[in-house]
């Protein structure tokens, strides 16, 4: 048995991937401790782990800070230095952990593993990217940012370093270490088809598929629903209220064939969408995986977790892209034919209904996502990142 610190962000996107893991590394006999936000206390807490908290509220100040370029968003991770590092340390003092994974963007798991002195595994919920790669997205991206902007940003952000390293006596080689944490094993939740240049990245990248653990919820009930031609649409549960855009899939679907489920999150009400078409139901909450099992077709925002969700049952996808790494995954789903990459601003009723009637009328779109979702079925998921992190152990002398 050997003590687990896992640290991560208070993000369904980053946090779910990992439930499975630690319900199998529990199964298996580790002790885990989960550093994260209070509001993801008892989903963590459910699947097997202790937890502990940090301020959620100041760490999201502190990363926002900066602006929204990228160099300010590497500014804003290391300013969460303060937030998270001391209090991780507190919290932790006296306790013996054998190794540490942490998430491959937030929670300065790279310097908490100098700090503690912690063989460490990076857990990478979204595409993985190698130094060239993200040295290269970087410069393509800080073109498209004023000069004057981008040369402040740049200077702020080499003076955040010297500060953490001075600070945590810790060492930061790149910006790439900063964004990208990386660490001797990355467990990587999509496979090797589905990840640009999978082929690319050497034996320390895992690709183990999606993380698709059963969720606790009610039984859901689809006695009501006709799902021989269900559209599902979700724009995730953060960025999602989009209120003029659920008012255009009315327009687009009302009195035709589909039946069709929205899932507006928990931010928007219900009641400001008006009149809701009878062939709709609007939720503010679904359970993703048990729909996804029914529908033909998935109208997403694009975020990791539920675009391989989506894949995973083999479901088509329509990706509008809202934030983040989103945009990437649009691309990449387009790339590999398993759906379509529309652009949410200006998009019109025809258009939205054109796309529609192309994906699901297009036997190869279905042939792709069949496809990918058998590679993730492959890939082995939540059991054979256990598989790797145990066999990652035995290479280091830590005893199961």
């Amino acid at each position: 048995m050997a003590r687990v610190l896992l640290i991560n962000a208070g993000s369904e996107g980053h946090i779910n991937p990992t439930l499975g893991v630690v319900q199998e590394l529990t199964r298996r006999g580790e002790q885990v401790v989960y550093v994260t936000g209070e509001a993801f206390r008892d989903r963590v807490e459910a699947a097997g782990a202790e937890v502990i908290t940090y301020d959620m509220d100041k760490f999201l100040q502190a990363f926002l800070a900066g602006g929204r370029t990228l160099w300010a968003r590497m500014g804003g991770l290391l300013r969460t230095a303060d937030i998270v590092i001391p209090s991780v340390l507190e919290q932790t003092k006296g306790k013996h952990f054998d190794y540490i994974i942490h998430d491959s963007m937030f929670g300065c798991g790279r310097l908490l593993a100098q700090i503690l002195g912690l063989p460490a595994i990076n857990s990478c919920t979204s595409f993985a990217f190698q130094q060239d790669n993200f040295d290269s997205l970087r410069d393509h991206l800080s073109r498209h940012i004023p000069a004057d902007m981008n040369e402040r940003a740049q200077q702020e952000f080499q003076q955040l370093v010297m500060s953490v390293q001075a600070k945590y006596n810790v060492q930061i080689g790149s910006s790439y270490e900063v964004f990208c944490n990386p660490a001797p094993l990355t467990i990587v939740y999509t496979s090797k088809q589905f990840q640009p240049g999978g082929e690319n990245f050497d034996d320390s990248y895992k690709f183990v598929g999606p993380s698709i653990a059963p969720r606790a919820h009610g039984q859901f009930d689809f006695s009501h629903i006709d799902t021989g031609n269900l559209i599902y649409i979700s724009l995730g549960t953060v960025f999602n209220q989009a209120v003029d855009f659920y008012k255009l899939c009315f327009a687009a679907f009302a009195n035709t064939k589909y039946t069709v489920m929205l899932s507006v999150g928990r931010q928007t009400q219900i009641a400001e969408l008006g009149d809701i078409p009878p062939n709709f139901t609007v939720h503010n909450y679904v359970p993703q995986l048990e729909v996804l099992q029914h529908a033909k077709l998935f109208i997403t925002h694009g975020g990791m977790n539920s675009t391989s969700e989506g894949l995973y049952y083999g479901v088509p996808l329509i990706v509008l892209p809202q934030n983040a790494d989103q945009p990437l995954i649009a691309r990449r789903v387009a790339e590999i034919g398993a759906g379509i990459h529309l652009n949410q601003e200006g998009l019109t009723v025809d258009q939205l209904r054109a796309a529609v009637e192309r994906v699901l009328k297009d036997a190869s779109v279905r042939q792709a996502c069949v496809e990918i979702g058998d590679s993730f079925r492959a890939a082995g998921g939540y059991q054979q990142a256990v598989q790797e992190i145990f066999a990652y152990k035995r290479s280091l002398g830590i005893m199961d």
